[in-house]
């Protein structure tokens, strides 16, 4: 969280997904704080009342939807012995996918200072991809004990893999071009997660 603080969190979220919706429709050059704030029909100093600047809020931005895939990934363990192990997990795939537009985690690295904050968070211990990698590791040792997973595969390898080529996706991905997210993760699970 900003060392300001955010008093409202509905206006926290409220301002991070007016950001999505701008650098989604007009790229990541067109997003500034006024752009934001207008989309999110809040008041023009809104988001420098609550953040140190453009940077903190990007970097904030990030880190949110980082926790956020975190959580839904964590949330997997409930799931064991429900519906297959693959559909579980593109779930999870797929929303972290969501929660990490291309034209987002672009503009987190494109913006050296943005960049250097969102490190910072994940030095200080924000989710990033070990905290899901963590949590596809519980799951599938969970769903092999419960013999839904051969015994002799690899939870943990099969956890790094998902997580090395969502990461692949996240950051080569162009939206709307070549074969789709769903269809490259089906494929990936039916291959990791063979007998």
């Amino acid at each position: 969280m900003s060392p300001r603080g955010v008093a409202i969190p509905d206006l926290r979220e409220r301002l991070f997904a007016a950001a999505e919706r701008v650098v989604a429709r007009d790229g990541a050059a067109a997003l500034t704080s006024r752009a934001i704030t207008a989309e999110a029909d809040c008041a023009k100093g809104v988001l420098h009342t609550h953040f140190a600047g453009l940077d903190e809020f990007v970097a904030e931005l990030v880190l949110d939807r980082f926790a956020r895939s975190a959580r839904q990934a964590e949330a997997l363990e409930a799931k064991v012995g429900q519906a297959t192990v693959a559909d579980n997990l593109q779930e999870v795939l797929l929303a972290l996918m969501d929660a990490l537009p291309p034209a987002v985690v672009g503009l987190a690295m494109t913006r050296p200072a943005a960049a250097l904050r969102t490190r910072e968070g994940f030095q200080s211990g924000a989710p990033a991809f070990d905290a899901i990698q963590h949590a596809f590791t519980a799951y599938l040792r969970a769903e092999q004990r419960d013999g839904r997973l051969p015994a002799d595969a690899d939870p943990a390898t099969i956890a790094l893999a998902l997580v090395g080529t969502t990461h692949h996706l996240l950051m080569t991905r162009d939206p709307g071009r070549g074969e789709g997210t769903k269809e490259t993760t089906s494929r990936l699970l039916a291959v990791l997660l063979r007998g």
